[in-house]
C-alpha cells in the first residue's frame, strides 16, 4: 500500500472517530487494535500492542506531568493566587489598562508555579473579572486579556503541556522547560505593550478610577510576604533543572513540596483541599496516560508502513522552502486547534512532524518551543478551546460564549506576531538552554 494511502486512511479514521464524539484515547486505541492486527500478523501485533501500553506510560518522565498539574490545582483551591494579585496590584500606578495589566502579571507568575492553564484561567476569572466589570471595563478588556493570561501557564514552566510535548518529540524535558522560558515572558510583555497602547487609544475600554495609594514600604511588606514566597517554589522547579541539580520530575516533587509548605505557612493548607486537588490531577492525569498509550502504538505502526518517511521524503522532494514548510505544519496545527485537544494535536502532529523537521534541518527543540505556542493558541481558540469554557463557568450567567469568542480574537492575532518572531529569530529560544550545556 502507498504511504500516502496508508496515511490518508489512518488519519481520516481518527478525524472521523473525533468528529462522532470518540473520546481521543479511545479513537487512538481503536485504530491501534485495528492497525496491529492488520500490519503486524495478527495476534503477534496485539500482543506487541499491550507490550507497547505498558511501556510508553512506565516512564519515569511521566510523574512530572502529575505533580505539575497538582501545583496548579493545589494554590487556586488553597486561594493563595488571591492575596499575591492583591500585592502586585499595590505596584501599578495610574496606567491605561491598569486590571487588565494586572491579569497579565499575575498569569505570568501564575504560570510560574502551576503546570495546569485551567487552575490559572479559574483563578484569573473568579479574581479579578468582577473587580474588572465593577469598574467599568468593557468585555474586550476583562475577558481578552484573561484568557490570554491565563494561556500564559501553557509557555511559562513548569508546564504540563510542554512536558508531554518533550517525551512526545523526545525532547530533554530540562532544556525545553528552559527553553519555552524566554517566549512566555516575550509573549506576556507583548500583551502588556497591547493593553497599554489600546487603552491610551480608547480609554472607555478601561476607565480609571481613584484606589486607595500605599507607602513603599508597605508595598515591599506585602511583595516579600506574598510574592518573595512564591520565587521559591519557582527556584525549587526551574532554578534546579537550570542548574542540573535534579531532574524534571524530582524539581516537580520539590515544588509540590514547596506549595505544601508555603499554604501550611499562610495557615491555608486542608486535608479536603489536597483531597481534592489529589482528585483533579488523577483525572487529568489518567486521561493524558492513555492518550499517551494510543499515540504511542498509532506512531509506530505509521513508522512500520512507510508513512512517516514517506511524508518526510515528499516535504524535502517538494521543492518548498523549508520556512514555508515549516509555516504550513503551524497552520495545520492552528486550525486543528479549532476543534481538538492540545494534547491530541500533539500526539497527532508530533510522529508526521519531528521527521520532517530533523530532515529539513531544522532544531527539534525550536520547532518544539514554537508548537507550544501553537498548543497555547488551541486552548483559547473558538470554538471549542478548552479556557474559553473554563472562563466562561468563572463568569457571571450574563456574559454569553459570543462575548468570550469576540474578546480573544485581538490576542490571538499577538500571539501569530510572537510566533512569526520566534520562527525568524531561533536565537531567542535556543540561548537560555545553550547555558546548560
Amino acid at each position: 500500500m502507498e504511504w500516502w494511502l496508508t496515511l490518508t486512511i489512518f488519519f481520516g479514521s481518527l478525524l472521523l472517530l473525533l468528529v462522532i464524539g470518540m473520546p481521543v484515547a479511545f479513537a487512538f486505541l481503536l485504530l491501534d487494535l485495528i492497525g496491529a492486527f492488520v500490519f503486524w500478523r495478527g495476534e503477534i501485533g496485539l500482543s506487541q500492542f499491550i507490550l507497547n501500553t505498558q511501556d510508553s506510560v512506565a516512564n519515569f518522565n511521566f510523574l512530572a506531568i502529575p505533580l505539575f498539574v497538582l501545583m496548579g490545582d493545589f494554590m487556586f483551591r488553597a486561594g493563595m493566587a488571591s492575596k499575591m494579585m492583591d500585592a502586585l496590584e499595590k505596584w501599578i500606578g495610574r496606567v491605561p489598562g491598569r486590571l487588565s495589566i494586572l491579569s497579565v502579571f499575575g498569569g505570568a507568575i501564575f504560570g510560574a508555579l502551576s503546570g495546569a492553564g485551567v487552575a490559572s484561567a479559574a483563578m484569573l476569572g473568579s479574581v479579578l473579572f468582577p473587580e474588572m466589570e465593577k469598574r467599568g471595563y468593557k468585555k474586550s478588556m476583562t475577558l481578552g486579556p484573561l484568557l490570554a493570561s491565563a494561556g500564559l501557564d501553557i509557555l511559562i514552566p513548569p508546564s504540563a503541556l510542554g512536558v508531554i510535548l518533550a517525551i512526545s518529540a523526545q525532547l530533554s524535558i530540562g532544556k525545553f522547560l528552559v527553553a519555552i522560558t524566554i517566549p512566555g515572558i516575550l509573549l506576556a510583555l507583548v500583551y502588556v505593550i497591547y493593553i497599554v497602547v489600546r487603552c491610551s487609544i480608547q480609554p472607555h475600554l478601561a476607565p480609571s478610577y481613584d484606589f486607595q495609594q500605599v507607602s513603599v514600604s508597605e508595598r515591599l511588606r506585602l511583595t516579600a510576604v506574598y510574592v518573595l514566597p512564591l520565587g521559591i517554589v519557582f527556584f525549587l522547579t526551574i532554578g534546579i533543572i537550570f542548574l542540573g541539580v535534579a531532574t524534571p520530575t524530582e524539581a516537580a516533587a520539590m515544588g509540590s513540596v514547596g506549595c505544601f509548605a508555603l499554604a501550611a505557612a499562610y495557615r491555608n493548607f486542608s486535608w479536603k483541599t489536597l483531597k481534592e486537588s489529589v482528585y483533579g490531577t488523577v483525572q487529568v492525569s489518567v486521561m493524558v496516560y492513555m492518550i499517551f498509550a494510543g499515540s504511542t502504538t498509532f506512531s509506530q505502526i505509521l513508522a512500520y508502513t512507510g508513512a512517516t518517511k514517506g511524508m518526510a521524503e515528499f516535504a524535502v522532494n517538494s521543492q518548498l522552502h523549508p520556512m514555508l514548510v515549516l509555516a504550513l505544519m503551524q497552520v495545520v496545527c492552528l486550525i486543528m486547534g479549532f476543534f481538538m485537544d492540545p494534547v491530541a494535536i500533539i500526539m497527532v502532529t508530533i510522529p508526521i512532524f519531528m521527521p520532517i523537521v530533523k530532515t529539513l534541518g531544522f532544531d527539534p527543540l525550536w520547532f518544539g518551543v514554537i508548537l507550544l505556542l501553537n498548543m497555547q493558541m488551541a486552548t483559547i481558540s473558538p470554538p471549542f478551546g478548552t479556557l474559553l469554557f473554563v472562563m466562561k463557568s468563572v463568569v457571571p450567567p450574563h456574559i454569553t460564549m459570543g462575548d468570550i469568542y469576540r474578546s480573544v480574537y485581538p490576542f490571538l492575532g499577538l500571539d501569530l506576531i510572537v510566533m512569526a518572531i520566534m520562527m525568524a529569530y531561533p536565537p531567542i529560544l535556543l540561548w537560555l538552554p545553550a547555558l546548560m550545556e
